[in-house]
């Protein structure tokens, strides 16, 4: 089949900023049936929903694209409407302080913010998946492009048998046919039309419970089970520590994750069900240098701060994103300890001091700011605000704030000021430095550290290229593991002589990227790093070894032959790539290992394979014509980034 098309069935009440002050609409039902169809094709069906005439109106509209409307009603009724291709507007003598009831059937064909992957391929891992946020729900469900208006969204679903359906808030009936599934699903409290959620796809899942009693749903491919358990731990974890952390219970019925594939961003944190990217999914040796923590922490915190409260605009981004990078940090420290906590502030100071460099710094409030500034400095001056009123203060002032506007869309104001009353602190200063001003203060970071650690004091203080013996002496002193990683990395390959004597991995890690010359003294040392359970360390491992011992690259190859290593398959694509350029390595086998390596490029995988596959098929010459027509293909792909990159290497192949 060439495209999936659907029919959507919708009963809506929806409203949008334009509109506030003259409409409530309260409540979305929705049924969607998707199915091989024509694309004149119709199927009728009839919802209804309510919503409430605030002022005297004589028209109401909702964003939909591109769309096609029948039996549009009005309390049962005939309306008159008009579709523009972007809008429907429903006109009426809409009077005050009464309610209505609008119906009516709507096809869809989505070009964006739905999407269909491998249904044109026999063995393809067929999904359908959302992303509403930056492409807007409107391109599938009729609903809201602004965020200003909240609403219950109860989607229903008919899929084929054999496919979960995922969607927002409660599963609450499930009927059966002999080959279609209807899927109901309710929500209880309202949320911005972007954050509307489905996934379709083949999924086994494993429920959990917090310690609140919240089901905590995972799904995972059925080929993926042995994967489960890495690629979702401390998951209940995380959650118990953020509601007792926050203060504030989590506002919705249960929550939900699933991994889809090539997906747009890392995770997406729809309401109480979130969307992440299957690069994710990953066995017990890709967790040590590639694992969902962060990410799982991350559209966790979103849940309330996204989702229960929500920015009014861009201006007031930070409190989304700079508060959801704040508590994944505090729920990682909770696991990883205060070395990891405090090093990861120490990264997000640096990338921000290089924006700053490069001219880049930007006030919070500046709606075009780099997620470097919304995240990373949104996420300081969280524990800068901490450190400024007190934790007592703050976690009270946070709490405060949840409660007194949820469900509401909020303003930077809106925080600041419960954090006064708890305080009782005057913040018009550290609003004005840290919050309003582009300046980044770096010198108050780093002073923090100072203040704060004598390990960060001494590091600061390093300057490896003045004194190569105090770099060694920190290194043999110090018990933080990701400080002596970076003053490994900063001797670039200068190291101590005892340095394998430390078993630590990612002190091993470091000593594999910082030594790339290998005397021959540390050879059979560092051959030991492709026994270390790090898939990076393994690849760095490799191709150092290869490059400096040309005579034993066999033995190199022979050790590594069976690793595949990250779900791009880092190890392997290196593997197959060394192999074919070495000369006398297996010359009988040269076009097996180049039809594996172009077979990566195949849009059957996911592109963050493909392109790894691109790039070394490029780098040796090899992108023959099976290549070229998957890299063509891949110039159309819906991430942006794997598009363009695409697209400028087909341009130079063409050359």
């Amino acid at each position: 089949m060439n495209r999936i098309s659907f029919v959507l069935f919708f009963c809506v009440n929806i409203l949008i900023a334009q509109q506030t002050e003259y409409v409530d609409f309260k409540k979305v039902e929705s049924v969607l049936l998707f199915n091989q169809m024509k694309v004149d094709s119709t199927v009728f069906n009839s919802y209804e929903v309510k919503f409430d005439i605030l002022k005297q109106t004589d028209s109401i509209y909702l964003d939909a694209i591109d769309m096609k409307f029948l039996n549009v009603s009005l309390d049962k009724a005939a309306v008159n409407f008009k579709n523009d291709g972007k809008k429907l507007i429903v006109y009426n003598t809409f009077e005050s302080n009464k309610t209505y009831t609008l119906n009516f059937l709507f096809f869809a064909s989505p070009k964006k913010a739905m999407y269909f992957i491998d249904w044109d391929y026999e063995d393809g891992n067929k999904q359908i998946w959302t992303q509403g946020q930056g492409k807007y729900t409107s391109n599938w469900l009729p609903s809201i492009d602004d965020m200003n208006d909240k609403i219950e969204f109860d989607l229903s679903v008919v899929a084929p048998k054999g496919y979960q359906v995922i969607s927002n808030g409660k599963m609450v009936s499930k009927r059966e046919t002999p080959t279609y599934n209807l899927w109901q699903f309710d929500m209880q409290n309202p949320m911005s039309s972007y954050l509307v959620a489905l996934v379709i796809g083949k999924y086994k899942k494993t429920v959990k419970h917090s310690k609140s009693g919240i089901p905590l749903e995972m799904y995972y491919y059925p080929k993926d089970h042995s994967k489960f358990e890495p690629t979702y731990r401390y998951t209940k974890q995380i959650f118990d520590f953020l509601e007792e952390e926050i203060g504030v219970p989590y506002p919705w019925q249960n929550y939900k994750q699933v991994p889809v594939k090539d997906f747009l961003y890392a995770g997406m944190e729809n309401t109480s069900a979130t969307i992440f990217a299957d690069s994710f999914v990953i066995d017990s040796i890709a967790f040590v240098d590639k694992n969902y923590v962060n990410v799982n922490a991350h559209e966790l915190a979103h849940q309330w701060f996204g989702d229960l409260v929500t920015e009014t605009s861009g201006t007031h981004h930070w409190l989304q994103e700079g508060f959801a990078t704040y508590y994944a940090l505090l729920a990682e420290r909770d696991i990883f300890g205060e070395d990891y906590y405090y090093w990861r502030l120490y990264e997000y100071a640096q990338e921000l001091l290089e924006q700053d460099k490069a001219g880049g710094s930007t006030s919070l409030l500046n709606p075009k700011s780099s997620s470097t500034t919304f995240y990373k400095k949104g996420a300081w001056v969280l524990h800068l605000l901490r450190e400024e009123v007190g934790d007592e203060a703050f976690k009270k002032g946070v709490k405060q704030y949840l409660k007194n506007h949820k469900f509401e869309n909020v303003e930077t104001k809106d925080f600041i000021s419960e954090v006064e009353k708890t305080s009782g602190v005057d913040l018009n200063d550290f609003v004005n430095k840290w919050i309003e001003s582009p300046s980044l203060n770096y010198e108050d970071m780093e002073g923090f550290f100072y203040l704060t650690s004598t390990s960060y004091k001494g590091f600061l203080q390093l300057d490896c290229s003045v004194s190569k013996a105090a770099c060694f002496e920190f290194i043999k002193s110090t018990d933080n593991t990701y400080l002596k990683s970076e003053v490994i990395r900063r001797l670039k390959g200068d190291l101590p002589k005892d340095i394998f004597a430390n078993s630590d991995i990612m002190v091993r890690q470091a000593v594999a990227q910082s030594l790339t010359e290998i005397p021959t003294e540390l050879k059979s040392n560092y051959e030991s790093l492709l026994n270390d359970a790090s898939y990076l360390t393994i690849e760095t491992a490799l191709f150092n070894l290869w490059k400096n011992f040309p005579l034993e690259r066999e033995k190199y190859f022979n050790k590594t032959k069976d690793i595949q290593g990250f779900n791009d398959k880092n190890v392997r694509l290196l593997w197959l790539t060394l192999a074919l350029i070495t000369e006398d390595y297996e010359s009988e086998n040269k076009q097996v290992f180049l039809n594996e390596l172009t077979s990566y490029t195949s849009p059957k995988y996911g592109f963050e394979l493909r392109q790894n596959a691109f790039f070394y098929l490029d780098q040796i010459q090899a992108c023959e014509e099976a290549c070229k027509e998957n890299l063509k293909q891949a110039t159309t792909h819906h991430n942006w980034r794997f598009k363009k990159f695409a697209k400028t290497l087909l341009e130079k192949e063409n050359k």
